[in-house]
């Protein structure tokens, strides 16, 4: 059975979660300490959300030098499949596995709401299962999540077909061109500020046009990663 490693930073508050929506897609999760040096032989890895360390310094930065991170670092250029989420999502750009960086949403205020985005980037070992163009509904909640990076980095990420999510009706944190999320070049390793490990069953994910809570557009996520996997 596909494995996915979950690493647990101080903080850390939605790993539970994402192990939940690995099993429910379909692998076995794997629980990894960020005081470790061994991924356990997994064959993709989740940062989840939280507040890893408290946010002190900057969201993202210490635990960007936790010792697992050596060797996250080291698997995600050697092409393992690698998914951050939210404060993942911030230790992924700490660690320059990602580029750019995220900051306090311009309005000032944590927010959380059930957010439309448009899937931009369907070749990458996360979202191939999605169609470009797609509308997928994903619950958000962050208080550093406005994306930001210089105009060389933008330029680079619009060209390259990069940007994997974007905010769509709103843009909730402010983030430059509506970014939610972007892959690196190599297409493994993904970084996006909503949950899609929250709307992965039904009943309790974010409300449809079907019905409440009937969401489940996050666990193609899980899915196409394990797909991808066992396509090799």
């Amino acid at each position: 059975m596909t494995k996915i490693g979950v690493v647990t930073f101080p903080g850390s508050l939605d790993e539970r979660d994402a192990h939940r929506a690995i099993r429910l897609a379909g692998a076995e999760p794997v629980a990894l300490w960020h005081g470790d040096h061994d991924l356990q032989g997994v064959d993709a890895l989740v940062l989840p959300g939280g507040f890893s360390y408290g946010d002190y310094l900057r969201a993202g930065a210490i635990a960007s030098i936790s010792p697992i991170m050596t060797e996250v670092v080291a698997a995600a250029n050697a092409g393992m499949p690698v998914l951050g989420i939210c404060n993942g999502f911030q230790v992924l750009v700490e660690a320059h596995l990602l580029p750019g960086g995220l900051i306090r949403n311009d309005h000032g205020t944590f927010i959380r709401r059930d957010q439309v985005l448009k899937v931009e980037c369907t070749d990458t070992a996360w979202t191939h299962q999605f169609e470009q163009g797609q509308d997928i509904v994903i619950p958000l909640k962050n208080g550093e999540g406005g994306y930001i990076a210089d105009a060389e980095t933008l330029a680079e990420l619009e060209g390259e077909g990069r940007v994997v999510f974007r905010y769509r009706h709103v843009n909730p944190n402010g983030s430059l061109n509506d970014i939610a999320g972007i892959t690196n070049a190599g297409r493994n390793v993904v970084g996006l500020m909503p949950h899609p490990e929250h709307a992965v069953e039904p009943g309790f994910g974010p409300d449809t046009s079907v019905a409440m809570r009937s969401g489940t557009d996050g666990l193609k996520l899980f899915t196409a990663a394990i797909e991808a996997l066992q396509a090799v």
